[in-house]
C-alpha cells in the first residue's frame, strides 16, 4: 500500500464518519419512507466491480421495485414502471446512495474515484482494464459523474475516469467532491 493510498483512505474514513453524523437523521427518514411506500427490503445490495476487478456487495435505498431486472437503468425499456412511489426522488435527490458511505468505511469505495460498475457491465469493465482505471477504489462520486454522470457513453465516462487516473491528487478530489454537491442540489445529469 503506497503512503498516497493511505493518506487517501485515512481522509475518506474521518471525512465519511462526519457525514454519517450529518446525514443519520436523513437516512433514518428515507429508511423509514422506503419501508412504508413499497414492499421489500429498505435496502438494495447490488453486485459492483470493485479495485482490481473484485465483486462486492454495494448498499443503496431501494427505489425500484423488488422484480426489477439487474441491469443499467439506461437499458430498461421503461425504467418509470419499476420505480418505487419515491423512488424517483430518491434518485433524483440521491437520498438513494447514502448508504454507500458505509463501503467507504469499510474500505470498498472511496468518497473519489470511478464509479463502480455493475457485475454484467462487461463492456465499461473490459475498457477499464485494458486502460488501468481498475486499479483505483471505486467511488461514490468521480470526475465522470461530474462531466455528465448518467447521460455519458461508456467510452466518455473511461476517458474521463483515465484523465482521473493520471491527474488524481488530494485538490481534485476537493473539487470534485464540491462540484458533485452541486450536480446533486442542481439535480443535473440524473436519469430517472
Amino acid at each position: 500500500m503506497t503512503v498516497k493510498y493511505k493518506i487517501k483512505r485515512l481522509i475518506d474514513v474521518v471525512l465519511c464518519s462526519m457525514l454519517l453524523i450529518v446525514f443519520v437523521v436523513p437516512m433514518a427518514l428515507t429508511a423509514l419512507a422506503v419501508k412504508l411506500t413499497s414492499k421489500g427490503p429498505v435496502l438494495y445490495w447490488s453486485d459492483r466491480v470493485g479495485r482490481w476487478n473484485r465483486i462486492f456487495k454495494m448498499p443503496k435505498f431501494r427505489s425500484m421495485r423488488t422484480n426489477s431486472p439487474q441491469v443499467a437503468t439506461h437499458l430498461l425499456s421503461n425504467p418509470d414502471t419499476y420505480l418505487t412511489p419515491i423512488g424517483g426522488f430518491l434518485r433524483r435527490s440521491s437520498l438513494d446512495e447514502l448508504p454507500q458511505l458505509f463501503s467507504v468505511l469499510n474500505g470498498d469505495l472511496s468518497l473519489v474515484g470511478p464509479r463502480p460498475a455493475l457485475f454484467n457491465q462487461d463492456d465499461l469493465i473490459a475498457l477499464r482494464t485494458k486502460s488501468g482505471v481498475h486499479e483505483l477504489v471505486p467511488g461514490i462520486t468521480g470526475w465522470a459523474q461530474v462531466n455528465g454522470r448518467d447521460e455519458l457513453p461508456i467510452p466518455e465516462k473511461v476517458r474521463l475516469d483515465c484523465e482521473y487516473l493520471h491527474t488524481r491528487s488530494f485538490w481534485l478530489d476537493l473539487k470534485i467532491l464540491a462540484m458533485t454537491v452541486l450536480k446533486v442540489v442542481r439535480r443535473e445529469g440524473v436519469s430517472h
